[in-house]
């Protein structure tokens, strides 16, 4: 597996993907033969069945691995070697300090896995009172987003800083400071909403016959979970989801960390979140400072800083890899394909990564950081 989401039609769900019926020469042959062939014929198709079945519940274990499955399938050498890769920001954080030094560090913040522990009810997904004083003092001292997959009202009311940026949907959905006078800034999807509250409710219905799944309606994208589902049922689930979506062909089925994701076919992601989102800063600094004054998204004096665990992170990642400029910092405890520079193992370690960040630039003998005003 590669670290690109899956799409729908590249799993064979396209109009055109079906598997081809027998020809009217097939249909019009008699005898023996023709019989073998029909047979063959079948053989051929339940095989062709059963290998797409098997590569898509290989595809949902490859982007939910357990902590048991990872630590059998990486030896040490191979940790050993994602680690020379994707160092520790924790152990390389002066290395880290020293790429900040005069520049404007912009925070970006997934928030499952990253400022939460990923658990089994999405809805109980809290952060800790810790890990929100540390988010709050980041706050203080550099701009800070948070980008989601989530909806965007839930993460905030996870969150509860109001100082704080939110890109919800995977940033289809972005809104400023709650003391902003235009807080709502991007909704690229909106004419998507109603054809999303359709498939919602047909999601639920459809996927009630399997224990555990549960879809959640983050207003821009939905989230089917199945972390509480048992694993031999993993296959029947995403048949579910597919006979739901394949009529509509404005939809996308990708896939993050036990969760399929159904979002609209267009082309945003949290990678153009964070482009908009340091468009957007870029445009404060020169409406609040001066008409001259180089903005986040272009001056060269800018880090942007993106710490995520799952896949829909990666493109976030993509987009630092080819500014040529900024920090990706993947959370994981295993060796996985990423186009983050750093990893960080846990929301723990997250916390400890804020922290030294915070404390850094409180003695950094620099020149403060310019934050544009809320």
């Amino acid at each position: 597996m590669t670290n690109q989401d899956v799409v729908v039609s590249e799993m064979g769900i396209g109009a055109g993907s079906a598997l081809p019926g027998p020809s009217p020469a097939l249909l019009a042959c008699r005898g023996a033969a023709a019989g073998a062939m029909s047979l063959r014929y079948l053989d051929l198709a339940a095989a062709a069945a059963r290998s797409a079945s098997c590569s898509w519940v290989d595809a949902m274990r490859a982007s939910s691995p357990t902590r048991s499955r990872a630590a059998a399938a990486a030896d040490v050498d191979e940790v050993t070697a994602w680690m020379r890769k994707h160092p520790s920001a924790l152990g390389k954080f002066e290395q880290i300090a020293s790429a900040s030094k005069g520049k404007k560090i912009v925070m970006f913040l997934d928030y499952d896995g990253t400022l939460s522990p990923i658990v089994s009810d999405p809805d109980a997904a809290y952060m800790s009172d810790a890990m929100r004083a540390a988010v709050r003092d980041v706050a203080k001292n550099f701009p800070t987003a948070i980008v989601s997959g989530r909806c965007r009202d839930k993460v905030r009311n996870f969150v509860g800083l109001p100082e704080l940026y939110y890109a919800g949907s995977h940033g289809m959905d972005i809104e400023g400071p709650s003391s902003n006078n235009e807080s709502v800034l991007c909704q690229p999807a909106r004419e998507f909403l109603p054809v999303i509250d359709e498939v919602y409710k047909l999601l639920v219905e459809k996927t009630k016959s399997t224990p555990g799944a549960k879809v959640e309606n983050n207003k821009f994208c939905l989230s089917v979970h199945f972390r509480c589902v048992d694993e031999k049922r993993w296959n029947a689930l995403a048949e579910q989801v597919k006979a739901v979506i394949k009529d509509y062909p404005k939809l996308k089925l990708t896939q993050g960390r036990k969760v399929l994701e159904i979002r609209p076919s267009i082309m945003w992601d949290k990678g153009k979140a964070l482009e908009f989102l340091l468009e957007s800063l870029a445009n404060q600094l020169m409406t609040l400072h001066a008409p001259l004054s180089p903005g986040f998204a272009s001056c060269s004096d800018v880090l942007p800083v993106y710490i995520g665990d799952d896949r829909t992170d990666e493109d976030a990642f993509k987009v630092l890899r080819k500014r040529g400029q900024g920090i990706g910092i993947l959370v994981s405890k295993c060796p996985k394909e990423t186009n983050a520079s750093y990893s960080l193992q846990d929301p723990g370690e997250v916390m400890d990564f804020l922290l030294r960040l915070v404390e850094w630039n409180r003695r950094s003998s620099s020149p403060a950081m310019i934050r544009p005003r809320v």
